[in-house]
This record gives structure tokens, sequence and C-alpha cells, in this order.
């Protein structure tokens, strides 16, 4: 009976997973994003989500994604909350869900800190999460409502981190505003794709360079392409 009992109580001691990464995805849908971008962005997401190497990394993480769209002042919404990822179905039936998704805003301006300001009691969700993430893409600089940078004593105090993907097809140079005006936290970074076209194989990049990279190796202002 003792080697038993013994085999059952180590088996209830073994604690259970943790979640290591909370993913706050946050995709541009404003004013300057036509219907084919937006699809561009939202196609190439669902792709990346399927990735097998992300796939593996996101469950091995215990992972919890959550998607949100984002346009002008007071329009932004999560649009997925928080979803513990820990098996391949439930990337699939994220990235199905995302490929057919509908645009919830089109023609207003970019509010990047109005979009920082949402996020930021949906990480109180996730303080269990041993890193939180939040994901900017966008195309363009903030030029209505809070600034971003405004935000950064606040994302800070929950230990969050905000890196971009910046989409320079209209605006050449755009990365460095977002790397100056935008990214926040140890091993923050933010990476560009030239055109719309470039997004697809860019977020995959991105996602990989997150999920396999210590935030230490990083430094406190890690910055640049792809891994």
């Amino acid at each position: 009976m003792k080697g038993p009992v013994i085999g059952t109580l180590l088996l209830a001691a073994t604690p259970a997973l943790a979640c290591e990464v909370a993913l706050m995805l946050a995709v541009d849908v404003s004013g300057s994003v036509d219907d084919r971008e937006y699809r561009v962005q939202m196609d190439g997401l669902a792709l990346a989500l399927g990735d097998p190497v992300i796939a593996d990394a996101l469950i091995a993480a215990q992972a919890e994604v959550a998607l949100m769209q984002w346009t002008g002042e007071s329009r932004q919404a999560v649009v997925m909350p928080w979803r513990v990822i820990d098996s391949r179905a439930d990337l699939v039936a994220m990235a199905e869900e995302i490929a057919v998704m509908p645009r919830r805003w089109r023609n207003f301006s970019t509010a990047i800190g109005e979009a920082m300001e949402l996020a930021l009691p949906y990480f109180d969700a996730v303080s269990h999460c041993h890193r939180r993430i939040m994901d900017i893409s966008g195309d363009g600089p903030s030029n209505e409502g809070i600034e971003p940078f405004e935000l950064w004593p606040a994302l800070a105090e929950r230990d969050v981190t905000v890196n971009a993907l910046v989409i320079e097809e209209s605006v050449p140079g755009l990365t460095t505003y977002f790397r100056q005006e935008v990214i926040l936290g140890p091993g923050a970074f933010a990476v560009t794709a030239p055109t719309f076209n470039d997004y697809p194989e860019q977020i995959r990049r991105k996602l990989l360079r997150e999920l396999t990279t210590p935030v230490a190796a990083a430094g406190p202002s890690a910055e640049g392409g792809s891994p």
C-alpha cells in the first residue's frame, strides 16, 4: 500500500503548467487601411498562428492570447477575449475565427495611445502569466487622443511589454517613430514590413522572436529586424 499512496500524493502535488506568456494582438483598422489590407493582416495572423513552430511554442508556454481591433479615439475593442492555448485544436479554432472576423470600423483616425489604454485592464486578468506583451501593428503615427508614451507608466506598473510591427507602405521611416514613442519594456522591439504584402512573413517572424527569445538576453531597449 505504501508505494501507491506515495505515488498518488506525488501526482496530486504536481503543479499545473503555468502561463509563460500573454499576448494581446492589436490590429490596425484605421482609415488608412483599406479592406484588402485589413484582410492581409487577418489572414497573415491566422496563418502565423497555424505555423507548426509557433503553435508548439504557444502550447509549451500555456499561452493566453487575445485580439483587439483599434482605430480612432473611442473606437477600439477587444474582439476576442483571452483564450488559453494548450492544444493544436485551440489554435485551429482561433485561426479559423480570425480568418473570417469582420472589420469593426472604417474611415477613422489613428489613436495608438487609446488602444494601449483600453488594453490596460485586460492585462489585470492575466497577471499570473510570467510575461505580458501587447503586439501593435500600425501603418501610421498616432494622430488622435492620448499620446502612446503617456501610457508607459501604467503599462510598466503591470509589467507589460509593448512591441510593434510597423507597416511603412505609406509612411517611410515610421519604424523610428514606433521605437521612440510607442514600444516599451525590457527587450521591447519594433520590426518593419515595407508593405502590407510583407505583413504575413513579418508577423510570423515577430511571433517567433517573442516566443523563443529570452527577454533578459535582449537587454532593456532591443530593437530592430527579424530574428
